[in-house]
């Protein structure tokens, strides 16, 4: 009986030994896939044709600017470039200074959800589940935002290891006639900080422009950004175009903000 028993209870350990090891083997290959869709979502990335040797198109301490009139894609495009960047792991603090937090959360949503319809993947939750730990929203009122105030919420984060950004995303900078000082101070953080930093820039209709496309009130600050994106709509079409940066110099013809989608795709794709 003792001798059952005891066989009884090796059986038994060495059955869940190897149902363990089972376990750890399907782990392992659902990491795998994951990883690989991962990769492959990098790679599709269209935003590598525009002729930006850099990986994520701005060194630390980089300022990116996207430029357009209200309604035509600015803030799909900068969640798209903030994807692009969780997918690798960065850590991105995207600031709003027009919408609350659930909003913001809701547009990463919808857009990975376009992005998975795009390319037939099924696993958007458990995608979805593995950046959102590399992704921190933080809003501000357009009037109750200042450098220092930035700069101590950033401390407390930094400090209590909540969060420590690489890149940050601001939404809804007031572009005045006032803006130099402020982002002055916001280069001094990014290049102290190792940051690189897009902002979107609402644009109108009858704007006077420089001959590089430009607007011309951004002449005082031009030489803060290290590169510019216009998204400027021609017929039914929305053309993404660099003004400023080395993919301005690129012999690739514009990308596109597809108007149903929001999503950025190359031409060919047309």
């Amino acid at each position: 009986m003792l001798r059952k028993l005891i066989r009884d209870t090796k059986d038994s350990a060495q059955t869940n030994i190897n149902f363990n090891s089972t376990q750890a083997k399907i782990f392992h290959l659902k990491e795998r896939s994951l990883r690989m869709l991962k990769n492959d979502l990098i790679l599709q990335n269209p935003l590598r044709l525009m002729g930006y040797k850099a990986e994520e198109i701005l060194a630390p301490g980089g300022f990116g600017a996207v430029l357009a009139r209200a309604g035509v894609g600015k803030t799909s495009f900068l969640v798209q470039l903030s994807l692009n960047s969780l997918l690798k792991n960065k850590n991105v603090l995207h600031i709003s200074l027009n919408d609350p937090v659930n909003k913001v959360n809701l547009w990463y949503r919808e857009v990975l959800s376009r992005i998975a319809d795009q390319y037939n993947i099924q696993e958007t939750s458990r995608l979805l589940e593995t950046i959102l730990p590399h992704r921190f929203i933080m809003t501000f009122r357009v009037e109750g935002f200042s450098v220092p105030k930035l700069e101590e919420r950033l401390s407390d984060l930094t400090e209590q290891n909540i969060f420590s950004p690489q890149m940050l995303i601001i939404d809804g900078f007031p572009f005045d006639e006032s803006i130099y000082e402020p982002l002055s101070q916001l280069k001094t953080l990014a290049q102290k900080n190792s940051l690189y930093v897009w902002f979107t820039m609402r644009t109108h209709r009858d704007e006077a422009m420089r001959p590089d496309g430009i607007p011309t009130r951004l002449i005082k600050v031009a030489d803060l950004f290290e590169v510019v994106i216009q998204l400027q709509p021609k017929g039914k079409e929305i053309h993404v175009k660099a003004l400023k940066g080395e993919g301005a110099d690129s012999d690739h013809p514009s990308l596109l903000l597809d108007p149903a989608t929001m999503l950025i795709k190359d031409q060919t794709d047309k």
